[in-house]
Formats: C-alpha cells, sequence, structure tokens
C-alpha cells in the first residue's frame, strides 16, 4: 500500500491525508484511549439527566439545576446549570486551545499540506448545517437564532465512537477527525463570541486582558518550574486563570472564550540550550504537562456534569416527541448534523482534490472520508451550549432543540459506525495480509523501522 509523495505514488500531484509520522500516531491512539472513557461517562451523565426530567420526580431536577448562588456584584450569581455551562467547560475549551496549539505548532499540521484538508472541512461542516438550518427556518424570524446549533461537533462523543471501532483505520483518519473537531469547536467558540454576546463591557474586557497577559508571561518565562512542579500550576496559574474567567463573564462575552485564550498562552515548544524545540516523549512541552493534568479533570468531571444539567428535557412522552418533530428548530437541527456535516466535510474535501492538485492518500477511499464527516454530525457538548444561549433554558423551543440534539447525535453516531466499521474490516485485511507477508519474508513491522529511524530526532 503506497504512502509517499513521491511521483511513484501519486503521479505529479501532492497527496493528501497521507499517513502520519510514527510519534503523531502513538500520540492520537493516546488520546483516543483517553476520550473513550470520556465519552461513556458523557452519555451515562446525559441518560441519567433525561431519565430523571421524565420520572416524577423531575421537580427535584429542575429544582436543582435552576437554584442559583454566587456573588452578584460580580455578576457571578449563577444557576447551577449555568455553572455547568459558564464555569466547569471553560476547562474543556482550555484542553481545546492546548490541543489546537499543539497540533500547530509540534503535530503534524504544522506543515500546511496536512493541515489545509482538514481546516477547510471543518469550515465545510460548518456552512453547509448553518445553511440547512437556515433554510428551514427562514419563515420563523424567532427560531433562526439557533442556526450555530449544527455547527458543532463534540470532540469527546465522536472520538469515543472512532476509538471503539477504529481499530485498524488509517492514523491519518484519526488526526483528520480531532483536527476537524478541535477547528470546528474553535469556530464555534468565536461564533458564541460574536453573535452570541450581549451588552459587551470594554472596561471588563480591558481588565481581563491583565490576568490573561501575566498568565502568559509567567507559562511562557518558567514552563521548566510549571512542568517540574504539582503545586505550581494549581497554586499560580489556576487563580489567574479563574481571573481571566471571571471578568470575561462579567464583560459579556462567554466565559468558555477566555478558556481557549488561555490555552493559546501555554508554550507547546520545551527548550534545550535557550532554543525552542519539538517536545519528545520524554520530555513534553508545558502544554502536554498541563494536558495530562486537567484531562481527567475535563473528561471525568466538567463536561459530564455539564451534559448533566444540560441534556435534561421533560419530552412529555409520545405526544410531546411528535410536537416536537413538527417544530422547525428540530428539523433544521436533525438535517444539519446528519446530512449537513457529512455533505459539508465531503464537498469541501472533493473540491480541495480538485482544484489545488491534490490526491487521497491511495490507501483512502472517500468512503473513509464520508464516515468521518458523519462522526463529525455528533454535535452534542457545544450544541447544547449554543442551544442554551440561542433559545434559554426551559423555553419550548430549548426543550424541543435539546431532543433534537439527541437524536441527530445518536443518529450520526450509528450511521457513521456502520460505514466506519466496514472500513476498519477492510484495512484489518489489508494489516493482516502485510503481516502474513512480512513475516513470511523476515520483514519488521513498519512502525518498528519508524520507531528506530525518526526516535533520535524527535
Amino acid at each position: 500500500m503506497a504512502h509517499d509523495e513521491t511521483p511513484a505514488a501519486s503521479g505529479s500531484r501532492r497527496v493528501i491525508l497521507q499517513r502520519s509520522s510514527y510519534s503523531e500516531n502513538l500520540r492520537i491512539t493516546e488520546i483516543l484511549r483517553k476520550e473513550t472513557v470520556g465519552g461513556i461517562l458523557l452519555l451515562i451523565a446525559a441518560a441519567l439527566a433525561i431519565l430523571w426530567a421524565n420520572s416524577p420526580f423531575s421537580e427535584s431536577y429542575f429544582a436543582i439545576r435552576d437554584f442559583e448562588f454566587g456573588y452578584e456584584p460580580w455578576h457571578l450569581k449563577l444557576s447551577v446549570g449555568a455553572w455547568a455551562s459558564d464555569g466547569l467547560l471553560a476547562v474543556f475549551f482550555f484542553l481545546t486551545g492546548l490541543e489546537l496549539k499543539r497540533e500547530f505548532v509540534a503535530g503534524d499540521l504544522r506543515r500546511i499540506n496536512r493541515a489545509i484538508v482538514p481546516v477547510a472541512a471543518a469550515f465545510g461542516g460548518v456552512v453547509v448545517p448553518a445553511l440547512i438550518y437556515t433554510a428551514v427556518n427562514l419563515s420563523s424570524p424567532d427560531t433562526l437564532r439557533g442556526w450555530a446549533i449544527p455547527t458543532a461537533t463534540d470532540i469527546a462523543f465522536a472520538l469515543a465512537v472512532l476509538a471503539v471501532i477504529s481499530s485498524h483505520l488509517p492514523g491519518a483518519l484519526r488526526v483528520f477527525l480531532l483536527t476537524l473537531a478541535v477547528v470546528d469547536d474553535l469556530i464555534a467558540i468565536a461564533i458564541i463570541a460574536f453573535f452570541y454576546s450581549e451588552d459587551v463591557s470594554l472596561v471588563f474586557l480591558l481588565w481581563m486582558l491583565l490576568p490573561l497577559g501575566l498568565f502568559a508571561l509567567l507559562a511562557q518565562h518558567r514552563p521548566k518550574f510549571f512542568g517540574s512542579t504539582t503545586r505550581g500550576p494549581w497554586l499560580i496559574l489556576l487563580p489567574l486563570g479563574v481571573a481571566t474567567w471571571a471578568l470575561m463573564h462579567a464583560s459579556g462575552v462567554h466565559a468558555t472564550v477566555a478558556g481557549v485564550l488561555l490555552g493559546f498562552c501555554v508554550p507547546v515548544l520545551r527548550k534545550s540550550g535557550g532554543k525552542p524545540v519539538l517536545p519528545r516523549p520524554n520530555k513534553p512541552g508545558l502544554a502536554e504537562v498541563l494536558e495530562h493534568r486537567f484531562r481527567p479533570l475535563s473528561t471525568g468531571f466538567a463536561v459530564p456534569v455539564f451534559a448533566f444539567f444540560s441534556a435534561g428535557v421533560a419530552i412529555g412522552g409520545a405526544e410531546g416527541f411528535v410536537s416536537a418533530l413538527t417544530d422547525p428548530v428540530m428539523i433544521g437541527i436533525v438535517l444539519g448534523l446528519v446530512f449537513g456535516k457529512p455533505i459539508g466535510v465531503l464537498l469541501t474535501t472533493f473540491v480541495l482534490t480538485r482544484t489545488t492538485k491534490a490526491n487521497l492518500d491511495p490507501g483512502l477511499s472517500w468512503w473513509d472520508i464520508l464516515g468521518v464527516g458523519m462522526l463529525a454530525g455528533v454535535g452534542f457538548t457545544v450544541s447544547l451550549l449554543v442551544n442554551d444561549l440561542s433559545f434559554g433554558a426551559g423555553s419550548e423551543h430549548d426543550d424541543h432543540a435539546k431532543v433534537a440534539i439527541l437524536t441527530a447525535s445518536l443518529t450520526a453516531a450509528l450511521l457513521s459506525s456502520v460505514v466506519l466499521r466496514l472500513r476498519n474490516k477492510h484495512y484489518r485485511r489489508i494489516v493482516e495480509e502485510e503481516t502474513a507477508d512480512d513475516d513470511e519474508n523476515g520483514i519488521p513491522d513498519v512502525y518498528e523501522q519508524r520507531d528506530v529511524v525518526e526516535r533520535p530526532d524527535d
């Protein structure tokens, strides 16, 4: 199976989505392993919320979700649900910022020929669902505000599905999905910042720059200290991060934006002899260290708690579900996530291969891209967040949108699983055939060879 970019492999055309490097393959595999647990916890939390919200004890669920506490003069008297979406979800977006910066500074995607496809596909996967939702709701101005709901991809949920079914899928597809999902969420945060922020206070925004700048200064100039000590980040960087978050929240811009900005401030490269160098498995940069420390907090607590307080919706039995089916909000969201996402991803990738004289790696198929595009339709976490900002918790459209997000995300996960499982069987047969040939000829595994050659230069 050819994977290089030589004329023999691809003629005179550039190859896109080629096999990732050995170190990148190991890193993506590790992320998939971690996100499997996070995705399972996410599903459990959402299921418990739906069951409780539709049980005889539903009033207690909504009473807890809507209970307010906090310091009013600092604009921090929020409901439990708002603390989960504005506060805990900032941890998730902090990791999103770290991951995005890691990809473009030290990952395979630091090279434009690798980055252009998933980034463009992410934009296509945002634009097409938004257009579909807008077309469905064009005659209903009060529901148009939800146009951004079907634009997001849930990283934890999507990667959890991929981790379960992707034992033999090429590493390039995993990198493609991860980057697409991260960029997708970054676009969603930009949409939230520009379209869902109201009564923005420039005074609070300017004050926010003070702790943010100090956070960046300390992280950039003392990476070894914060990377080698456990207490340093918690006692110094965390208070600065909380101050940045609180001032961002008070400014009127959604507070989760602060998480992404803080993530961007953390250095990815490590210093050796006074010069920045790429991180290695045994010598990670500060971004990898903080990601390792904070990911359990995000996947094990922050995101599941957010899902628990956001997914709870009183469906109202079969009659309530039928009522939701006639709401243009639900129709637009389902069509956007289930059909708009794969169409946008597939169409954008196809156009790029035709306009830039590029080919897919010979070992990949357009069915692979379709499967990943379908999986990108799992919009759970960020879609729920945008929904709350669009319609407000407890409104009829808000409830119908939650039903739509859950329905569409599960449908997208199931449809993508069918396609990707078939592709996984295809690649497993190829690996078994290649392994049998290599064993017969006494040839070591390709990644073993790459391990020997590449590790000294990492």
